[in-house]
């Protein structure tokens, strides 16, 4: 029986797919899945998503309207879930004309025009539109004119503190300002001395819930015998991705992995379940470090029911997953820091491509006899089958 690919992986070769970046035969090759399969992914993804309609015109007319109105309720949506935040801690209505900026910017999630939004708020767009030839006070401006100072003082000399920046800015050509005012303008853009900074203190990681039964012999003389996983996050213009990956020892491929805007149980039970799906496995160690994601009820409970064994290291002792620190390494410097990332989806798209198609199939390792991941696979399955 055919194996059941993730809905996850599914999503994600579709959404490679759709960018036209190489021929849907050459995408199936590179994710290992036939052109046939990922035709039928993406018609299904196609009438999901409403691409297909196929209806007659009077019906697409009411599909019309239907839309423009369901658009118009979203916009409303968008603006008092945006706005909720302000009316609660009653703050000044002009403070909200910012808002109507963000939402009817380009690249705004939801874009709101200036009307909607002045009417779901309850002001005139002449009134904006006044805020918007001249928004920036002149005590904003000589504030923001402070700050760079600060930052550029601070950049100097990271062990000074708010007087020595002050005396450093009154000094100066610019404007002057008091102590307590340049205190405020630090605390509030986190600019403080490196010798008085507070540190967090009395934190210890939680108990293992496994023995160490990997013992840092990162070596696996069959597949499915060992398992690293652990999970890595990148910083984007939407916030922070998490990726949980699970490596196999003896082709050092990646049988499974997930990613999420937050990094909860369900996350790392998500990689095991994809790794799962496509390995099959039985009586594999599966090591981690001790996050609170890997000893959480969930993950332990997957463990066993797929009949797998925990394994974990020791507090502070990153080279009893070394192995797994060497991938994140490399996905570090071919994918994470190559460029600024603007959204969760764009970066997940690339950390997929490069593991299905770079890392996989393209990259050779010298522990491997200099073959790739599945080059490796292949010829150890072909092997064990004569």
């Amino acid at each position: 029986m055919p194996k059941a690919f993730p809905e996850e992986f599914r999503r994600d070769v579709v959404a490679v797919a759709r960018k036209g970046e190489a021929p849907i035969t050459q995408i199936a090759k590179d994710f290992g899945v036939s052109p046939a399969a990922l035709h039928r992914w993406m018609k299904i993804a196609d009438k999901e998503d409403g691409v297909k309609s196929g209806v007659v015109s009077d019906d697409a007319a009411k599909l019309r309207e239907a839309n423009k109105r369901i658009r118009l309720l979203e916009q409303e949506a968008e603006v008092m879930r945006r706005a909720v935040a302000y009316l609660s801690r009653d703050i000044n209505p002009k403070m909200m004309y910012p808002l109507v900026r963000e939402l009817a910017a380009r690249d705004a999630p939801i874009k709101v025009p200036v009307a909607v939004s002045c009417r779901v708020l309850n002001f005139s767009r002449q009134a904006y539109y006044q805020w918007a030839a001249n928004p920036v006070p002149a005590r904003d401006w000589e504030e923001a004119h402070l700050i760079n100072a600060a930052i550029d003082h601070h950049r100097d000399d990271p062990a000074f503190g708010y007087r020595f920046i002050a005396d450093e800015i009154n000094a100066g050509p610019g404007p002057a300002a008091s102590e307590r005012r340049i205190w405020r303008l630090c605390s509030e853009n986190g600019i403080l001395s490196v010798i008085h900074r507070r540190r967090r203190s009395g934190l210890k990681a939680g108990p293992p819930v496994h023995d160490d039964l990997i013992e840092r012999d990162f070596s696996a003389t069959a597949p499915n015998r060992k398992w690293l996983t652990d999970i890595t996050e990148h910083h984007t213009g939407e916030g922070k991705l998490y990726l949980c990956a699970i490596k196999d020892l003896h082709s050092n491929r990646i049988v499974g992995y997930s990613m999420d805007g937050r990094m909860k149980a369900s996350l790392a039970v998500a990689a095991l379940d994809h790794a799962v799906a496509l390995r099959k496995p039985a009586g594999t160690v599966v090591h981690s470090d001790r996050g609170s994601q890997f000893r959480s009820r969930k993950f332990v409970l997957a463990l066993n029911t797929y009949g797998l064994s925990g394994s974990m290291g020791r507090v502070g002792a990153c080279g009893d997953n070394a192995a797994m620190e060497s991938f994140f390494s490399l996905l570090q410097k071919n994918v994470l820091n190559r460029k600024r990332w603007e959204t969760r989806a764009e970066l997940r798209l690339a950390i997929t491509t490069w593991i299905e198609r770079s890392y996989h199939r393209k990259r050779r390792q010298r522990a491997l006899g200099r073959l790739t991941p599945i080059e490796f696979e292949t010829i150890k399955n072909a092997a064990s089958a004569a």
